[in-house]
């Protein structure tokens, strides 16, 4: 089928580029937009310059068939609200049922159209395929996911009797558009909910749990990302999170686009399913809505929602805190790590150097050697695991406290068959992994303390070789181990207490729905959470060297600038908080990356940890 063919290259054509470049200078008219030429494609609006605004233009009169393809797809990366220019390529009854909303698919290179068959002056109806990579999907919710694989759609086109027109009267439902397109247009940001099954130590706060969801950058994002924590979580994190807005909220029918006044206030009018909220529960609405939109410019400073004709409350950010707790307002007191003679010592968070202090009790007077640490959230207590990575034992930062018997142990042959480092949850539980071929195993001790509770793990290939369990306590990022490769993996955890009845039975605790973070990467060596749902990553490419960088738990890539190249990377951490410098360990030792400046050497040492 040797049909004409069109090409959208890696983004966007010269034409988008330059009805783009008039849209950013805001004059009052554009030069007509070329209907013939080389369709050669170009790169995509630059990424950095943000707020340049892209607007589609019309089918010209008498488009060809080619024009009308290229057309329409140039239009889905436009900037549209409806995707009113993009509806008038296609037929009234074909714009009546086509839902752009549906889904996102995102392709490595511009879509390519091919026409399957030769047109000719007698033509009334022809068919192209689009083609391309796929790279990702966005579906209905927001949410994102990596994809592969073939794409391979057909767009039908009728001429009309009357007019002599051609126009689109069959689409895919949903958009798609290439990857530079897709960073141009789209953007991520985080709803809050709240975990429903997590009770924070030592807090009577409910722990925000953030939920990434990608919008359009320039079409809305206040009122669609408002709209979207209302209608409630994706579908992977509704398990084990709640929203504290009534089932059946909306915003009502006759709110505008919402925009904060000039003091940063934002009101949110409810319809009636939300009148009857009390006050602590319409608190923690606002909560959602102040944690979701920080960020967003113009900046929201308070939330009033208001529904039946009044207010039903108001709270501002620093209100929020009061309200519920997230990972990001976690800031640590101190930086721990293993000194030279493998005891447990710390320097305050931040500090760019000096010495370090031994930690109060057993496992900074030497008692025990170890190998890898992990410090409560609370900083009150501390785990590690022995030198030869037999052992795991739990101590309190205390003076006088003691180390006693090991809490876990494994049977693994050689060292790097045993216990993983530990890590620790919002609730004060303790997780560890055995890497033992022979009783492979994720462990889960409440408190620290107790009879370890083997975590099932449905649906897992290979051996996890590395634990971080997300301060929201739902989440849990495993290094996992099949063959030569081994893979970042993000799971939901779910947890079902003893039943009611008072048998003893103990809880059970499922990681499920587990997930790739980073696709690309063939081989993970570390990794730390490094906010609400993001992660910092070593690892390489197939065939490629070392990196460093950040990644979402939904497997995006965030618009925000790598960490500085490092070499040797065996370890690193990154705190809750986001002011507290990235800490690694590599082959000169402990270093720090304060914002905006390059790795500084700290102190000798191993096994750099904060808190979690």
């Amino acid at each position: 089928m040797g049909g004409e063919r069109v090409r959208r290259g890696r983004g966007t054509p010269a034409r988008t580029t330059a009805y783009a470049a008039c849209a950013a200078v805001l004059l009052g008219g554009c030069a007509s937009m070329p209907d013939s030429g080389d369709l050669r494609g170009v790169e995509s609006t630059p990424r950095k310059d943000t707020q340049v605004r892209v607007y589609a233009m019309p089918p010209s009169e008498d488009a060809t068939p080619t024009q009308i393809v290229q057309g329409f797809l140039e239009a889905l990366t436009s900037d549209d609200a409806d995707y009113k220019t993009a509806r008038q390529y296609l037929t009234p009854e074909a714009s009546k049922y086509w839902r752009p909303e549906q889904s996102t698919t995102v392709l490595s290179d511009g879509p390519g159209a091919r026409a399957d068959r030769e047109i000719r002056e007698d033509s009334t109806a022809l068919t192209y395929t689009l083609t391309g990579t796929r790279f990702a999907t966005v579906d209905a919710q927001q949410a994102y996911a990596p994809s592969s694989g073939h794409y391979s759609e057909l767009v039908r086109l009728v001429k009309d009797d009357k007019s002599g027109q051609w126009r689109i009267d069959a689409v895919p439902q949903g958009v798609v558009m290439g990857k530079s397109d897709f960073q141009r247009n789209y953007t991520s940001f985080n709803k809050y909910y709240f975990a429903s099954n997590v009770n924070v130590n030592g807090s009577s706060l409910p722990m925000a749990v953030a939920d990434p969801v990608y919008v359009r950058r320039h079409v809305d994002p206040t009122t669609r990302l408002v709209r979207s924590l209302i209608s409630g979580p994706t579908s992977w994190l509704d398990p084990v999170v709640r929203s504290s807005f009534p089932t059946g909220t909306q915003l009502r029918k006759s709110a505008g686009p919402l925009t904060p006044d000039d003091r940063g206030i934002l009101t949110v009018p409810l319809n009636d399913r939300a009148s009857d909220v009390g006050t602590g529960r319409c608190e923690e609405m606002a909560a959602q809505l102040l944690f979701t939109l920080r960020g967003l410019s113009p900046a929201v400073e308070e939330v009033e929602l208001r529904a039946d004709g009044g207010q039903l409350c108001s709270l501002t950010q620093d209100g929020a805190e009061t309200v519920a707790t997230r990972g990001a307002l976690n800031q640590p007191d101190y930086l721990y790590f293993l000194d030279e003679e493998q005891k447990l010592v710390r320097i305050a968070s931040g500090s760019s150097g000096g010495d370090a202090e031994p930690v109060p009790g057993a496992l900074g007077q030497g008692e025990q050697r170890l190998r890898s640490v992990a410090v409560a959230r609370d900083e009150r207590t501390a785990a590690g695991v022995g030198v030869n990575g037999q052992s795991l034992f739990v101590s309190a930062l205390a003076q006088g406290a003691t180390l006693g018997d090991p809490v876990l142990r494994s049977q693994g042959a050689t060292e790097q068959d045993r216990l993983t480092p530990p890590s620790w949850d919002a609730q004060g539980g303790l997780w560890v992994a055995d890497r033992n071929p022979a009783r492979p195993g994720l462990y889960l001790l409440e408190q620290g303390a107790g009879h370890p509770i083997q975590v099932r793990t449905p649906g897992l290939e290979g051996r996890i070789q590395a634990v971080r369990v997300a301060a929201d306590g739902v989440r849990i990022a495993l290094v996992v181990e099949k063959g030569d490769q081994r893979s970042l993996l993000i799971g939901r955890i779910e947890r079902s207490g003893p039943d009611e009845a008072g048998t003893g039975e103990r809880p059970t605790v499922t990681v499920v729905e587990l997930r790739s973070a980073t696709p690309e990467l063939e081989q993970v060596t570390a990794m730390s959470w490094a906010g609400d749902s993001r992660l910092v990553v070593v690892g390489r490419e197939h065939g490629g060297v070392e990196q460093m960088k950040y990644v979402e738990v939904d497997g995006s890539t965030p618009d925000v600038p790598p960490p500085a190249a490092l070499t040797g990377v065996k370890a690193l951490t990154a705190a809750g908080d986001e002011t507290a410098p990235l800490v690694a360990y590599s082959v000169d030792g402990i270093v720090r990356l304060p914002s905006g400046a390059q790795w500084q050497k700290v102190t000798g040492g191993t096994a750099p940890v904060y808190p979690g």
